[in-house]
Protein backbone atom coordinates (compact mmCIF):
# COMPACT_ATOMS: atom_id res chain seq x y z
CA UNK A 1 0.00 0.00 0.00
CA UNK A 2 2.84 2.52 0.74
CA UNK A 3 3.68 2.15 -2.96
CA UNK A 4 0.60 3.16 -4.16
CA UNK A 5 0.53 6.02 -2.08
CA UNK A 6 3.99 7.16 -3.01
CA UNK A 7 3.03 6.64 -6.78
CA UNK A 8 0.10 9.08 -5.86
CA UNK A 9 1.83 11.49 -4.36
CA UNK A 10 4.55 11.50 -7.32
CA UNK A 11 1.11 12.51 -9.98
CA UNK A 12 0.26 15.41 -7.71
CA UNK A 13 4.45 16.24 -7.53
CA UNK A 14 4.79 16.23 -11.05
CA UNK A 15 1.61 18.07 -11.72
CA UNK A 16 2.66 20.90 -9.72
CA UNK A 17 6.36 20.47 -10.60
CA UNK A 18 4.75 20.87 -14.68
CA UNK A 19 2.65 24.06 -13.56
CA UNK A 20 5.41 25.20 -11.65
CA UNK A 21 7.49 25.25 -15.40
CA UNK A 22 4.85 26.58 -16.90
CA UNK A 23 4.80 29.39 -14.64
CA UNK A 24 8.44 29.99 -14.87
CA UNK A 25 8.01 30.15 -18.35
CA UNK A 26 5.39 32.68 -18.24
CA UNK A 27 6.77 35.33 -15.95
CA UNK A 28 10.37 34.76 -18.34
CA UNK A 29 8.58 35.71 -20.84
CA UNK A 30 6.75 38.31 -19.08
CA UNK A 31 9.57 40.13 -18.81
CA UNK A 32 11.56 39.48 -21.56
CA UNK A 33 8.82 41.21 -23.88
CA UNK A 34 8.31 43.86 -20.89
CA UNK A 35 11.94 44.56 -21.17
CA UNK A 36 11.61 44.72 -25.08
CA UNK A 37 8.70 47.22 -24.90
CA UNK A 38 10.11 49.60 -22.42
CA UNK A 39 13.32 50.03 -24.30
CA UNK A 40 11.73 50.66 -27.93
CA UNK A 41 9.17 52.86 -26.44
CA UNK A 42 12.13 54.85 -24.58
CA UNK A 43 13.99 54.77 -27.92
CA UNK A 44 10.41 55.91 -29.99
CA UNK A 45 10.66 58.74 -26.84
CA UNK A 46 14.45 59.56 -27.47
CA UNK A 47 13.65 59.97 -31.33
CA UNK A 48 11.00 62.75 -30.96
CA UNK A 49 12.72 64.72 -28.39
CA UNK A 50 15.84 64.41 -30.94
CA UNK A 51 13.80 65.34 -33.86
CA UNK A 52 12.25 68.21 -31.85
CA UNK A 53 16.16 69.63 -30.79
CA UNK A 54 16.98 69.10 -34.31
CA UNK A 55 14.01 70.60 -36.30
CA UNK A 56 14.56 73.75 -33.84
CA UNK A 57 18.10 74.46 -34.37
CA UNK A 58 17.12 74.11 -38.10
CA UNK A 59 14.66 76.50 -37.94
CA UNK A 60 17.14 78.76 -36.02
CA UNK A 61 19.58 78.06 -38.72
CA UNK A 62 17.05 79.44 -41.64
CA UNK A 63 15.51 82.39 -39.73
CA UNK A 64 18.66 83.75 -39.07
CA UNK A 65 19.69 82.65 -43.32
CA UNK A 66 16.23 84.22 -44.38
CA UNK A 67 15.46 87.01 -42.33
CA UNK A 68 17.77 88.28 -40.01
CA UNK A 69 21.18 88.01 -41.79
CA UNK A 70 19.72 89.91 -45.07
CA UNK A 71 18.69 92.99 -42.48
CA UNK A 72 21.69 93.10 -40.91
CA UNK A 73 23.50 93.16 -44.45
CA UNK A 74 21.60 96.09 -45.11
CA UNK A 75 23.07 97.84 -41.83
CA UNK A 76 26.34 97.36 -41.94
CA UNK A 77 29.81 97.21 -44.79
CA UNK A 78 29.60 94.44 -47.04
CA UNK A 79 32.80 92.84 -45.64
CA UNK A 80 31.97 92.95 -42.03
CA UNK A 81 31.23 89.63 -40.77
CA UNK A 82 29.70 89.08 -37.00
CA UNK A 83 29.20 85.30 -36.10
CA UNK A 84 26.08 85.99 -34.03
CA UNK A 85 24.73 87.78 -36.20
CA UNK A 86 25.50 86.56 -39.45
CA UNK A 87 25.95 82.75 -38.99
CA UNK A 88 23.37 80.40 -39.04
CA UNK A 89 25.51 77.60 -37.65
CA UNK A 90 26.59 79.79 -34.53
CA UNK A 91 23.35 80.98 -33.89
CA UNK A 92 21.83 77.48 -33.65
CA UNK A 93 24.75 76.13 -31.69
CA UNK A 94 24.43 79.24 -29.07
CA UNK A 95 20.97 78.49 -28.88
CA UNK A 96 21.59 75.42 -27.67
CA UNK A 97 23.35 76.16 -25.54
CA UNK A 98 21.21 78.21 -23.38
CA UNK A 99 18.83 75.46 -23.83
CA UNK A 100 21.37 72.72 -22.46
CA UNK A 101 21.99 74.54 -19.01
CA UNK A 102 18.14 73.51 -18.11
CA UNK A 103 18.17 70.00 -20.41
CA UNK A 104 22.26 68.99 -19.97
CA UNK A 105 21.50 65.50 -20.64
CA UNK A 106 21.19 66.39 -24.26
CA UNK A 107 23.88 66.77 -26.43
CA UNK A 108 23.49 68.67 -30.47
CA UNK A 109 26.10 69.27 -32.55
CA UNK A 110 26.90 70.52 -35.70
CA UNK A 111 29.34 68.21 -37.04
CA UNK A 112 31.59 69.17 -39.94
CA UNK A 113 34.34 67.45 -41.82
CA UNK A 114 36.49 70.62 -42.43
CA UNK A 115 34.32 73.52 -39.68
CA UNK A 116 35.33 76.83 -39.28
CA UNK A 117 35.12 76.52 -35.79
CA UNK A 118 37.54 73.82 -34.12
CA UNK A 119 34.69 72.89 -31.59
CA UNK A 120 32.64 71.80 -34.95
CA UNK A 121 35.05 69.07 -35.95
CA UNK A 122 33.64 65.50 -36.75
CA UNK A 123 35.08 62.51 -35.05
CA UNK A 124 35.80 59.51 -36.78
CA UNK A 125 31.88 57.97 -36.47
CA UNK A 126 30.42 61.39 -37.52
CA UNK A 127 32.53 61.15 -40.37
CA UNK A 128 31.26 58.02 -41.25
CA UNK A 129 27.67 59.68 -40.76
CA UNK A 130 28.52 62.12 -43.01
CA UNK A 131 30.24 60.13 -45.88
CA UNK A 132 26.90 57.63 -45.30
CA UNK A 133 24.51 60.55 -46.29
CA UNK A 134 27.01 61.89 -49.16
CA UNK A 135 27.14 58.56 -50.96
CA UNK A 136 22.99 58.47 -50.43
CA UNK A 137 21.95 61.66 -51.52
CA UNK A 138 18.41 60.61 -51.17
CA UNK A 139 18.47 59.99 -47.13
CA UNK A 140 17.37 62.84 -44.85
CA UNK A 141 17.99 61.08 -41.55
CA UNK A 142 19.81 58.60 -39.82
CA UNK A 143 19.42 57.28 -36.03
CA UNK A 144 20.22 54.81 -34.21
CA UNK A 145 22.42 53.38 -30.56
CA UNK A 146 26.32 54.27 -30.81
CA UNK A 147 28.86 54.27 -27.75
CA UNK A 148 30.34 57.71 -26.80
CA UNK A 149 32.67 58.37 -24.25
CA UNK A 150 31.73 54.58 -22.72
CA UNK A 151 28.01 55.10 -22.58
CA UNK A 152 25.40 53.91 -24.89
CA UNK A 153 23.55 56.78 -26.66
CA UNK A 154 21.03 57.43 -29.52
CA UNK A 155 21.34 59.51 -31.97
CA UNK A 156 19.68 61.48 -34.70
CA UNK A 157 21.32 63.21 -37.52
CA UNK A 158 20.12 65.27 -40.53
CA UNK A 159 23.07 65.78 -43.41
CA UNK A 160 23.62 69.62 -44.34
CA UNK A 161 24.47 70.05 -47.79
CA UNK A 162 25.84 73.40 -49.99
CA UNK A 163 22.41 73.97 -51.85
CA UNK A 164 23.46 77.45 -52.78
CA UNK A 165 26.11 79.64 -53.97
CA UNK A 166 25.54 82.17 -50.78
CA UNK A 167 27.20 79.25 -48.27
CA UNK A 168 30.03 79.56 -50.84
CA UNK A 169 30.45 83.54 -49.64
CA UNK A 170 31.72 82.02 -46.65
CA UNK A 171 32.86 78.61 -47.46
CA UNK A 172 34.68 78.79 -50.57
CA UNK A 173 37.95 80.53 -51.71
CA UNK A 174 38.98 82.03 -48.47
CA UNK A 175 40.63 84.86 -50.31
CA UNK A 176 36.73 85.95 -50.93
CA UNK A 177 35.26 85.22 -47.64
CA UNK A 178 34.85 88.42 -45.21
CA UNK A 179 37.53 89.90 -43.70
CA UNK A 180 36.48 89.72 -40.52
CA UNK A 181 35.88 85.69 -40.94
CA UNK A 182 39.31 85.22 -41.97
CA UNK A 183 40.55 87.43 -38.75
CA UNK A 184 38.18 85.49 -36.65
CA UNK A 185 38.86 81.56 -37.84
CA UNK A 186 41.73 81.88 -40.37
CA UNK A 187 41.99 80.28 -43.83
CA UNK A 188 43.15 76.82 -43.23
CA UNK A 189 40.27 75.26 -42.63
CA UNK A 190 36.35 75.95 -43.58
CA UNK A 191 36.83 76.58 -47.11
CA UNK A 192 36.93 75.57 -50.21
CA UNK A 193 33.21 73.70 -50.32
CA UNK A 194 31.80 73.12 -53.49
CA UNK A 195 27.59 73.64 -54.59
CA UNK A 196 25.88 70.17 -53.79
CA UNK A 197 28.47 68.42 -51.43
CA UNK A 198 27.33 66.94 -47.85
CA UNK A 199 30.10 68.80 -45.60
CA UNK A 200 28.11 68.35 -41.92
CA UNK A 201 25.57 66.52 -40.21
CA UNK A 202 23.32 67.87 -37.49
CA UNK A 203 23.32 65.65 -34.95
CA UNK A 204 21.70 65.07 -31.53
CA UNK A 205 22.99 62.80 -28.88
CA UNK A 206 20.23 61.51 -26.11
CA UNK A 207 21.91 58.84 -23.51
CA UNK A 208 19.85 55.79 -22.86
CA UNK A 209 21.08 54.66 -19.71
CA UNK A 210 18.32 55.66 -17.43
CA UNK A 211 16.08 54.21 -20.20
CA UNK A 212 17.39 51.49 -20.20
CA UNK A 213 17.93 50.83 -16.35
CA UNK A 214 14.26 51.92 -16.19
CA UNK A 215 13.12 49.08 -18.35
CA UNK A 216 15.04 46.51 -16.28
CA UNK A 217 13.56 47.33 -13.52
CA UNK A 218 9.75 47.54 -14.89
CA UNK A 219 10.83 43.86 -16.24
CA UNK A 220 11.97 42.76 -12.96
CA UNK A 221 8.72 44.67 -11.06
CA UNK A 222 6.51 42.52 -13.74
CA UNK A 223 8.70 39.44 -12.95
CA UNK A 224 8.30 39.85 -9.40
CA UNK A 225 5.04 40.02 -9.38
CA UNK A 226 4.11 37.28 -11.61
CA UNK A 227 6.49 34.91 -9.45
CA UNK A 228 4.02 36.45 -6.80
CA UNK A 229 0.96 35.24 -8.35
CA UNK A 230 2.51 32.27 -9.62
CA UNK A 231 3.71 30.85 -6.26
CA UNK A 232 0.12 32.22 -4.88
CA UNK A 233 -1.98 29.88 -7.99
CA UNK A 234 0.45 26.74 -7.47
CA UNK A 235 -0.52 27.05 -3.44
CA UNK A 236 -4.18 26.56 -4.51
CA UNK A 237 -3.56 24.34 -6.71
CA UNK A 238 -1.25 22.40 -3.96
CA UNK A 239 -4.49 22.45 -1.84
CA UNK A 240 -7.03 21.54 -4.34
CA UNK A 241 -5.40 18.46 -5.30
CA UNK A 242 -3.90 17.10 -1.87
CA UNK A 243 -8.21 17.66 -0.58
CA UNK A 244 -10.26 16.77 -3.97
CA UNK A 245 -8.10 14.46 -5.54
CA UNK A 246 -5.35 13.05 -4.24
CA UNK A 247 -6.65 12.26 -0.93
CA UNK A 248 -9.96 10.19 -2.15
CA UNK A 249 -7.84 8.54 -4.36
CA UNK A 250 -5.49 7.25 -1.39
CA UNK A 251 -8.48 6.83 0.37
CA UNK A 252 -9.79 4.14 -2.00
CA UNK A 253 -6.89 2.49 -3.04
CA UNK A 254 -6.64 1.60 0.80
CA UNK A 255 -10.08 0.30 0.75
CA UNK A 256 -9.49 -1.34 -2.26
CA UNK A 257 -6.50 -3.17 -1.13
CA UNK A 258 -8.05 -4.04 2.36
CA UNK A 259 -11.41 -5.68 0.08
CA UNK A 260 -8.51 -7.26 -2.10
CA UNK A 261 -7.63 -8.85 1.79
CA UNK A 262 -11.30 -9.56 2.65
CA UNK A 263 -10.46 -6.73 5.46
CA UNK A 264 -13.05 -3.84 6.31
CA UNK A 265 -16.39 -5.20 4.09
CA UNK A 266 -18.27 -4.45 6.46
CA UNK A 267 -17.68 -0.30 6.35
CA UNK A 268 -19.20 1.21 3.57
CA UNK A 269 -17.32 3.86 1.30
CA UNK A 270 -18.84 7.38 1.84
CA UNK A 271 -17.71 9.57 -0.65
CA UNK A 272 -20.31 11.01 -2.51
CA UNK A 273 -18.92 13.00 -5.30
CA UNK A 274 -20.71 14.04 -8.25
CA UNK A 275 -17.42 14.00 -10.19
CA UNK A 276 -15.06 10.97 -11.72
CA UNK A 277 -13.88 10.37 -7.78
CA UNK A 278 -17.52 9.68 -7.18
CA UNK A 279 -18.02 7.17 -10.02
CA UNK A 280 -15.04 5.35 -9.11
CA UNK A 281 -16.04 5.64 -5.77
CA UNK A 282 -19.79 3.62 -6.10
CA UNK A 283 -18.02 1.21 -8.58
CA UNK A 284 -15.75 0.23 -5.63
CA UNK A 285 -18.98 0.88 -3.13
CA UNK A 286 -20.69 -1.95 -5.68
CA UNK A 287 -17.63 -4.06 -5.20
CA UNK A 288 -17.50 -4.32 -1.70
CA UNK A 289 -21.35 -5.06 -1.58
CA UNK A 290 -20.88 -7.96 -3.93
CA UNK A 291 -17.78 -9.41 -1.85
CA UNK A 292 -19.85 -8.98 1.03
CA UNK A 293 -22.65 -11.01 -0.82
CA UNK A 294 -20.26 -13.69 -2.14
CA UNK A 295 -18.59 -14.21 0.86
CA UNK A 296 -22.21 -14.87 2.93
Amino acid sequence: MPKQGEKLMGIRTRSILIMGILGILAITAIGFTSYQLSVKNALDEAKVKSKIILNYAMATKKYMKTVQRPLVKELIESDRFYPELMSGFVTARGTFEIFKKSSPQYTFKQATIDPLNPSNQADAEEIAFIDHFAKNPDKKSSEGIITKNGSDVFYFAKPIKVNSAGCLNCHGDPYDAPKDQVEIYGTESGYNWKLGDTVAAFIVYIPTADAIAAAKNLSYTLMSIGAGGIFLVLLILWFFLERSIVSPIVELAQRTNDFSLGEDLDTPITNKSKNEIGILAHAIERLRISLVKLLK
